[in-house]
Order: C-alpha cells, then structure tokens, then sequence
C-alpha cells in the first residue's frame, strides 16, 4: 500500500517535473512575445527569434514582413505584427492631353496613403494612361479640321470630358449636344488585339463585322458644322472609311457607316466616341 502511495507520488513529481519543464521553456522561447518590438519589413535575416513557430515546432523563428511566404513566423507574429494593407487615395482628374491637336496621352494618378506593412496587401497601379485628342490649341483655335480618319477611343472618356469645363466655344446650353453613328467594321490591324496595356485594353474588342456605336460630341464637335471628323457624313453605305485608336497608332482599320442616331445603344465594349 506504502509502496503504490509512493510509486504514485514520483509518477506525479515527474509529471509536475515535466509540466513545469515545458513551462519554462514555453516562457524562456518567448512565447509571451518572441515578436514584441522586433517587427521588421521584407525579408530581414536580422529579424530573428527563438522559440514557437505558428505552425508548431521550436527552433528559429522569424519577425519580418517575409516570413508567412517562408512559414517560418514566430508564434505571436500575427498578434504583435498584425498585416496592413496599403491604403491609397482617389484617383485625380484625368489630365488634358500632352500635346493639342495631336493624338495623345492623357494621365490620372493617385498617391499612397498607407505604406503596405507585415507583409500586407501591396499597393496597387498608382497612374492610368488613356489616350486622348484635343480640339483647341492653346491660344484657343479651333485644328479639327486636320484629322481626317475617325479617331475613337472608350466611351469611358465621354464621362470625364463633361466634366470638364473644355472651352468657352461650348456654352453650358450646348454641352449635351451630339449624335451617335454606328458603323460595321470591315478590316482592322492585329496590333488592336495584341494590345494589353492598361489605358488601352478596350482596343481588344474590336473585331471585324461587329457593329459598334461612335459618339459625337463636344469638342470633338466641330463648332461651324456640329460634326465630328470622319463620321461619314453624306457616305454611302457601300463607302470605305477609315479609323484609328487614340493611344495606338497601329491599331487601325476600316469601317461602313449604317446610320446616324441621337443616342447610342451598343454593349459598353462596343461603344466608343470620336475624339
């Protein structure tokens, strides 16, 4: 009976032993805070612990932004180093063109706010391209009239140049003035569908025998004729004519003009204004 009662009593010493044992290596790994005020950014072999890794196992860990990539975290990584993403602002207004009466580049930008932190969500594009063509020199003339094939770019430009205050030839009374004319493709270049540059991916959905929809409005307008270049105005629909994107030169081809509409009604992919 002596015998079991002290058998018991070593079994418990050693399991206490080994419990207090595990304890304090618990507490001497730094399981309390192996990461507390060594949070490092990227990959930084200098950012170093001892102790518990997140996904179990003792031996070196790590406190820097690089270390969930690697798995080699510090246990108390995500408490003490917590992820932040970076934050970034709204996008400006979009920029006039490089160059007047020539087609160009247009810019919008936006700016960090927040630096990504812990190995956080990057930061994304912070300037867009598009490309654009103004109607007006810079003393205020009119240079429509030296384009002759139909310069279009995305509809999506439209929405910016009304908010635009473009030239004091458009009184407000006249801003909402304009036409549609849908066209069918005949023939367009490769470079339009190899093109995979931000500002221009609209220029993959071109496709030949696809009618698309081409906004007039101001100031691609012209302020005499309340036109726009190449529209195809008194064209037949047998006539051949001629486009190009703005913003790629190369991506170019040809199109008949089916009718003239007061408003467009294409998909968004399909829908585009002269410039």
């Amino acid at each position: 009976m002596g015998s079991t009662v002290m058998g018991s009593t070593v079994m418990g010493g050693s399991a206490l032993s080994g419990a207090l044992w595990l304890g304090l290596l618990w507490a001497g790994s730094g399981a309390g805070g192996s990461c507390s005020g060594k949070c490092c950014q990227g990959r930084d072999a200098s950012c170093v612990g001892e102790g518990w890794r997140e996904g179990g196992g003792y031996g070196t860990c790590y406190c820097d932004g690089g270390c969930r990539r690697a798995g080699d975290c510090c246990h108390d990584h995500s408490q003490a180093c917590p992820a932040l993403p970076c934050v970034v602002g709204e996008w400006s207004h979009w920029s006039g063109c490089a160059e007047q009466c020539h087609p160009g580049l247009r810019i919008r930008r936006r700016y960090v706010q927040q630096e990504p932190k812990n190995g956080g969500e990057p930061c994304p594009a912070l300037e867009e391209k598009a490309g654009c063509l103004e109607y007006l020199t810079y003393q205020g003339e009119d240079c429509g009239h030296e384009h002759v094939p139909a310069f279009i770019t995305t509809s999506e430009y439209g929405k910016e140049r009304k908010r635009r205050a473009v030239s004091s030839l458009w009184p407000s009374d006249k801003e909402a003035a304009g036409y549609c004319v849908e066209f069918r493709t005949e023939s367009l270049s490769h470079h339009c569908a190899l093109e995979n540059r931000p500002y221009a991916r609209w220029m993959q959905y071109l496709r030949e025998g696809h009618t698309v929809c081409v906004a007039c409005q101001p100031p691609a307008m012209n302020t005499d004729t309340h036109r726009c270049a190449g529209d195809g105005h008194n064209a037949d629909g047998g006539k051949i004519l001629h486009w190009e994107a703005v913003g790629n030169s190369q991506c170019q081809g040809t199109w008949k003009k089916i009718r003239q509409l007061e408003h467009c009604s294409c998909p968004l992919v399909h829908s585009f204004i002269f410039t």
